[in-house]
């Protein structure tokens, strides 16, 4: 059901992409465009430049609320056809930041969204069971039939992100995830300048910090000016004074002048997460 989008990129996915990166203007609107603030719109539109201008895929339905009598049942994310074999398929998308965390040692780790109100377990719980399966409810069949989609559609998962380890704590990685995946780490606000938490100077050592803000949570950061440590101390006042977590790249200075993105980090509020979700 999981969807990999490197088995299908063409033979000329690199050069393609070092054209758009060079000339923008030759290449998808979505490059060129201001990216949506919220992540999830953004994500929706770097997802359809996949499919539609680097897969070429052919996209049949986007965003398509399925409804029974006035009610929403729920939404198609993207309906495509996958020119490998001809086959109507369903794509549920989302991309995820889940920072793990367990109470005691005796308690299973559960990974929860940074502002707590979201947990790995119970999205991917909804993806599998209701959201990915959602075509075969007779509501969204007869949608797609009065559409001119005749045939079954067959239900794909992607979703990407990174997971997020407690600094210094060992923590084993959710069950399917892959070993490769992206992470970071995480620690409390109170912490960060702890010297018993050291060990990792690139995550610990805010130096170099630079905050990301949404959309920039997507990919790796770079930038041409050094860090500004102002900018770094203002938004580590703000997880103090209001409690809200902020993720942090930790940059470093290359050849080319530009600074990258080494390693990212959350840091977050004392309290959190505060009460766990209910599965």
């Amino acid at each position: 059901m999981g969807f990999d989008p490197e088995n299908y990129l063409p033979d000329d996915t690199v050069e393609r992409l070092k054209v758009w990166d060079h000339a923008p203007h030759l290449g998808p609107s979505v490059l060129t465009e201001e990216p949506a603030p919220r992540l999830g719109h953004y994500f929706e539109r770097l997802y359809e430049c996949l499919m539609k201008d680097l897969l070429g895929w052919e996209i049949l339905l986007k965003n398509q609320p399925v409804r029974n009598n006035g009610i929403t049942l729920g939404e198609l994310d993207f309906v495509v056809r996958n020119p490998a074999d001809n086959v109507i398929e369903h794509h549920e998308i989302a991309v995820k930041f889940y920072l793990g965390h367990h109470e005691t040692e005796k308690d299973k780790p559960l990974w929860y969204g940074p502002n707590a109100r979201d947990r790995l377990d119970i999205k991917t719980r909804r993806l599998t069971d209701h959201q990915s399966q959602l075509t075969a409810k007779p509501e969204a069949r007869n949608l797609l039939t009065s559409l001119g989609i005749d045939m079954p559609a067959r239900p794909r998962i992607f979703m990407p992100g990174y997971l997020f380890y407690p600094l210094k704590t060992a923590l084993p990685s959710p069950n399917s995830i892959p070993p490769g995946h992206l992470r970071g780490h995480w620690l409390y606000i109170d912490n960060l300048d702890a010297k018993d938490t050291t060990g990792n100077k690139e995550t610990t050592d805010t130096k170099h910090w630079i905050p990301l803000i949404k959309p920039h949570w997507l990919g790796p950061w770079r930038q041409q000016e050094a860090p500004d440590r102002n900018q770094t101390e203002d938004a580590l006042d703000m997880v103090r004074s209001a409690g809200i977590p902020r993720l942090f790249a930790a940059l470093e200075q290359c050849d080319d002048g530009h600074w990258w993105e080494t390693s990212r980090v959350f840091v977050v509020p004392n309290a959190w997460p505060g009460l766990p979700l209910r599965g």
